[in-house]
């Protein structure tokens, strides 16, 4: 018995500490973005001499969607010579197939391609059939349900003129923020992640993350880089690490705003939830050792990639921490360390070092002059705890695909827009 008490004991002890680093990270970023020094993007470059673009629009049963991304990449301000757009139609059961053809004879450009049979569905799977016909040196990725301004292409591929990016970032917004409550926090908590988390990572050289969509990538390195892995559904996190771990940055581009459909219901965030927090473990179990070994990284690179792998895997641990004091509790064991100031730092970090994600929001919220929107805050509890039960389940199904090797199953979000 006295060793399972000094077990939870130095496990609530180590949690303390992880939740300590975060804390730390959060903090910093935030005052980073409100009083430290901004690093700007590429959008002064004025040069002609752009890059060959193929712009690829993963699809599976999107006919709900498909014709409103495709008006606006038609409409975009790019040289048509330079510029080809791949929708990869992956198993569709709908209309998708039939409107893809539709806009090919229309349009020279735009170069459908159709994965039926045995082709292992997924959007890394389809991302790596659709580098193989790619014309472009650049390769730019856009879900079916965003809705990308008409200079944005020009934009995130001037980042390329800088030898050393090998993928550049947009920023995400919600278009539907006011359709309920869900849709609301969701947007306030994408201001957070690009308005302050990123764009602070970006300013400290340290790792933004290339997010698999209003983003793009040089072709001929992500080829000598063997391509995405197929069985990681996470391709954009893999990939952020595949470059910085060879000697290439991201790039992120905080004006280069593009709008997405948020989930509008909560079965539905959930199954993205878990999805993502599946993806993004994977790539921790992958990547956790080469990152801390890596001589291609600065000691603070280490520090920022180590912290943001373990981003989905910090849910199922406070879950354990959790289920760790009710254990210790009703041993009557709660007491760690016979002291008081000891004891006021848990209150202090429980109080604030929680909050502090929330923190990044209210200063995202101010820097885009939406101040009204900070009264969301307090509903945040409620997605943490949410968020909290499904990122734990992500990572139990990555331990499991560790252990058990089987195949993973790609699942599409649900779009809510009307045909």
């Amino acid at each position: 018995m006295g060793v399972l008490i000094f077990l939870l004991k130095a496990y609530m002890i180590l949690l303390m500490f992880i939740l300590l680093m975060y804390l730390i990270r959060h903090y910093f970023f935030t005052l980073n973005r409100a009083f430290g020094k901004q690093r700007l993007y590429y959008q002064d470059v004025l040069d002609e001499d752009l890059p060959t673009v193929s712009v690829l629009v993963p699809m599976h049963n999107e006919e709900k969607v498909a014709r409103y991304i495709l008006d606006l990449l038609v409409e975009a301000d790019y040289p048509k010579e330079k510029l080809e757009i791949i929708p990869i139609n992956d198993h569709s059961t709908d209309r998708t197939k039939e409107i893809l053809d539709e806009y090919a004879q229309k349009y020279p450009f735009i170069k459908p391609l159709h994965r039926y049979g045995d082709l292992p569905r997924g959007k890394q799977n389809g991302l790596n059939d659709a580098l193989k016909i790619a014309k472009g040196e650049v390769i730019i990725v856009y879900d079916a349900d965003y809705l990308p301004p008409k200079g944005q292409i020009r934009t995130l591929a001037v980042a390329f003129k800088d030898p050393q990016v090998g993928a550049v970032m947009g920023r995400v917004v919600p278009i539907n923020a006011g359709k309920n409550l869900l849709t609301r926090l969701l947007d306030i908590e994408r201001t957070g992640g690009y308005q302050v988390d990123q764009q602070a990572r970006y300013n400290l050289g340290l790792i933004p993350q290339y997010g698999g969509t209003v983003g793009g990538f040089r072709k001929d390195i992500v080829i000598k880089l063997g391509g995405f892995d197929a069985k990681i559904l996470a391709e954009d996190t893999e990939l952020t690490y595949k470059l910085y771990l060879n000697g290439y940055k991201v790039a992120y581009a905080n004006i280069a705003e593009c709008y997405e459909e948020a989930p509008e219901d909560w079965n539905v965030r959930a199954r993205q939830l878990r999805r993502w927090s599946r993806g993004h473990n994977q790539v921790m179990f992958k990547y956790l050792l080469p990152t801390l070994l890596s001589k291609k990284l600065s000691f603070w690179q280490k520090v920022d990639g180590l912290l943001l792998l373990m981003i989905y895997l910090q849910p199922f641990l406070i879950s354990l921490g959790l289920i760790d004091s009710l254990i210790l509790f009703f041993l009557g064991e709660m007491q760690i360390i016979g002291s008081y100031l000891f004891l006021l730092f848990i209150f202090a970090h429980n109080s604030f070092g929680n909050f502090a994600p929330f923190f990044e929001i209210g200063t995202a919220l101010v820097l885009d002059g939406v101040k009204e929107r900070v009264f969301l805050l307090p509903l945040m509890f409620f997605e943490f705890i949410f968020n909290i039960i499904y990122a734990s389940l992500g990572f139990i199904d990555a331990l499991i695909d560790l252990i058990t090797k089987r195949t993973v199953i790609w699942q599409k979000t649900e779009r809510f827009r009307n045909a």
